[in-house]
């Protein structure tokens, strides 16, 4: 998901063990984050999900278009089509807009400070494992949204080198992100790259313009990439850069973090337990899932991608309907957006386990709150929406990751799972 906020305080630390076998010798950055799609008064933003879910199916579908153009229309899954640009209805963009930040920061986001160009340019980005580019605001760029990011400039860096080509992505509010194409030098934390491609957009979306973040940086495969080329990980495993191709991340109110070239094995307890990627989508995509309410299979047999960059989870219509009936006094919320209410006092168990062992969502994750302040009905954080990634794909976002160790290895083409500590 692209607009959405939170404080994010970035560190680096290197951690090497003493014995022969190495543990930990990766990269930490720590991230912040501040609530959801829940109001502070525990009640449900219905306005804030529109949007959440508009540009989550925007996001996809940019992906989808670059998959075929990357690779061909015979990648996508059964069910796979790009949709129309879904809209965001006006009264909700002109409400978001007139936000102040502090409430905007009670939307979504993992984010950390990288550095650009020689010397140095700083930005805060947006960590997403559901896109493969890397795009920063340009100094040509002068509206009123981007004078309130920091603003990349190539003259100013002795290591920038244009390229042909150009980069674009589509929004429902009618507007775009896009801009030429550059290789530079790129760290974050202490893993540093060079002749990485990104984007200096020159035009960007006016629904970033209370957002902190200046940018996204993205962590799927090659396959989806507006630009076509490596994204800033692969381009370090190739490089050397970091120890192993993996990454990880503890998703939390507090104590999160993203671990570049390993796990945090400080974070989670036990073994990770790996499950293989279908890496023909370019997706972090692992099929074989089953989702349970309490002991019970309610659905099984689907596909899902794990992505940090969605706040919610997202099924086919029917599979989710299908869930629900297994959800004691459960109701439809909002027919049009696929959203579900049950009652607050009797949340379900819900799990979901591809073949080992069943991870479970906590009650506070899998509620987004109250339809109404004293209602008892609680909106549960799995809608239904066709997204267009496949009839039998399903989309776990935050609410999955936030109960996790998540950990994502190109080494292995593989994702895993393991209990926090």
């Amino acid at each position: 998901m692209f607009c959405k906020a939170s404080l994010i305080t970035v560190a680096l630390a290197l951690v090497a063990a003493a014995s022969p076998v190495q543990e930990n010798t990766g990269i930490r950055i720590p991230l912040e984050k501040r609530s959801s799609l829940t109001n502070e008064d525990g009640t449900f933003n219905h306005e804030r999900a529109l949007i959440s879910t508009a540009r989550t199916i925007n996001k996809h579908r940019q992906n989808l278009i670059n998959l075929e153009k990357n690779v061909g229309r015979h990648a996508f899954k059964e069910g796979a089509e790009i949709k129309p640009l879904a809209v965001v209805p006006a009264q909700n963009i002109t409400k978001r807009q007139s936000e102040a930040l502090t409430d905007e920061e009670n939307d979504l986001e993992w984010a950390g400070t990288i550095s650009i160009g020689t010397p140095a340019q700083k930005f805060l980005i947006d960590f997403d494992t559901g896109s493969s580019d890397l795009w920063v605001p340009s100094s040509s760029c002068t509206s009123s949204t981007c004078k309130k990011k920091t603003r990349y400039s190539a003259s100013s860096s002795s290591s920038s080198s244009k390229k042909s080509g150009t980069f674009e992505i589509e929004y429902g509010d009618g507007s775009t992100v896009s801009g030429p194409v550059y290789t530079e030098t790129v760290s974050v934390a202490g893993v540093s790259v060079k002749n990485q491609y990104f984007s200096p957009v020159t035009t960007l979306s006016s629904s970033f313009s209370s957002d902190p973040i200046d940018g996204l940086l993205g962590l799927a495969y090659p396959a989806i990439s507006n630009l076509n080329q490596n994204p800033f990980f692969n381009t370090a495993i190739k490089a050397g850069a970091v120890e192993e191709g993996v990454f990880g991340f503890k998703l939390a109110s507090s104590g999160s973090e993203l671990y570049l070239g390993g796990t945090d094995s400080d974070l989670y307890s036990g073994s990770i337990e790996y499950h293989d990627v279908d890496t023909s989508t370019g997706f972090w995509q692992i099929t074989g899932a089953k989702a349970y309410v309490g002991s019970k299979a309610a659905v099984s047999g689907f596909e899902t991608i794990i992505d940090s960059g969605t706040t919610i989870m997202y099924g086919p219509p029917s599979a989710v309907k299908t869930f629900y009936k297994s959800v004691s006094g459960s109701a439809v919320y909002d027919s049009s957006q696929g959203y579900y209410s049950f009652p607050c006092d009797s949340p379900p168990s819900v799990s979901f386990s591809w073949g080992g062992k069943k991870w479970t969502i906590t009650e506070e994750n899998f509620s987004l709150g109250e339809t109404e302040s004293g209602s008892g009905k609680c909106v549960g954080a799995l809608a239904g929406q066709d997204i267009g990634l496949g009839s039998n794909v399903w989309l776990l976002g935050d609410s999955f990751m936030k109960n996790v160790y998540t950990a994502f290895s190109f080494d292995d083409d593989a994702v895993g799972f393991a209990a926090l500590s």
